[in-house]
């Protein structure tokens, strides 16, 4: 490959992207780049399937434990700090991967960015403290009088759609709906790669057998060890995350385990089907199953047969 060359990897949960990624990078003398909206997070190590210290050491990763489970980030931020290590790589004269699966991530990276406001904290925490007296369907009835079309496609609990809607009304004096598609922020010149598994239902075993393996492996214990260590509440991005979600209910006695490892299991089936969506909006140069027995030489000959950019 070219020196200072870049590649997307991206598909839905379970499909083996890691898998793929690490023989690539070393093959390939590539750092990779997360691309992954929970793995930012500090501590939250077994819900998201993080790359394991092992793992890191064999090849450069970045954008993993960047937060507190706490705080919040943005596409916006995620595209000027993916740009600055896909720049920061290429310096090196090595390939930069960008390997994961929020596509909404991808989409910034690839598209760019509505030219909206900034998040403001003070008005954030302005509408955090009105939600908690009123209630976030309180506030969707209020974004529904500021722009009725933001609210028609947001839901009455949707706490941080509903928030960044009424932040964008309020600091432009313009409903957000108005002002979508004015694209603008950095973009990534690459090679784009979808994993798109052909085998739906081998998808969903995977899917089960990996939240299998992440309660064995204490996804409960670690979230307890979370709310012990920071002030959490269930209405934070990073607890919203598939997994976290249901445990965070299994702890305050809503699921059992079964219903735990039930819904937990749905809602990652669900967000795969999602992400398969998005993949299908972003489109590819390139599409190969993960699942196939050569998927590695699969990848590496679209690679090979690729005109890759690079700066």
């Amino acid at each position: 490959m070219k020196r200072g060359a870049a590649v997307c990897l991206l598909g839905p949960t379970a499909s083996g992207k890691s898998a793929l990624a690490l023989p690539l990078a070393e093959a390939l003398g590539a750092e990779i780049v997360s691309v992954d909206s929970a793995q930012i997070y500090r501590g939250m190590d077994i819900g998201t399937a993080k790359p394991s210290p092992a793992e890191r050491a064999r090849v450069p990763h970045h954008l993993i434990d960047i937060l507190d489970p706490t705080e919040r980030y943005s596409a916006a931020r995620f595209a000027a700090d993916a740009q600055r290590r896909v720049d920061e790589i290429r310096g090196r004269g090595r390939c930069a991967l960008l390997v994961g699966g929020t596509m909404l991530y991808f989409k910034a990276l690839r598209e760019g960015l509505d030219g909206l406001p900034a998040a403001d904290p003070a008005l954030r925490r302005t509408l955090e403290q009105d939600a908690a007296r009123a209630g976030w369907p309180a506030l969707h009835a209020r974004l529904a009088q500021l722009d009725p079309v933001s609210a028609a496609r947001i839901a009455p609990n949707d706490a941080q759609r509903i928030q960044r809607a009424l932040e964008v009304c309020l600091l432009t004096g313009q409903p957000m709906s108005a002002q979508l598609g004015r694209r603008s922020g950095p973009t990534v010149d690459a090679l784009w790669i979808a994993l798109v598994p052909q085998d739906r239902a081998l998808l969903h075993a995977r899917i089960a057998e990996r939240f299998d393996t992440m309660l064995a492996a204490g996804l409960v214990d670690e979230l307890r060890g979370l709310r012990a260590r920071y002030r959490l509440s269930p209405d934070l991005p990073a607890m919203r995350c598939v997994g976290y979600r249901q445990a965070w209910q299994h702890l305050d006695g809503e699921l059992d385990a079964a219903g735990l490892r039930d819904k937990g299991i749905a809602a990652t089936r669900q967000l795969a089907k999602r992400q398969l969506t998005w993949l299908r909006r972003l489109g590819a140069d390139r599409t190969l199953d993960p699942f196939a027995t050569d998927a590695v030489e699969r990848l590496r000959s679209a690679l090979d047969g690729a005109a890759i950019p690079a700066p």
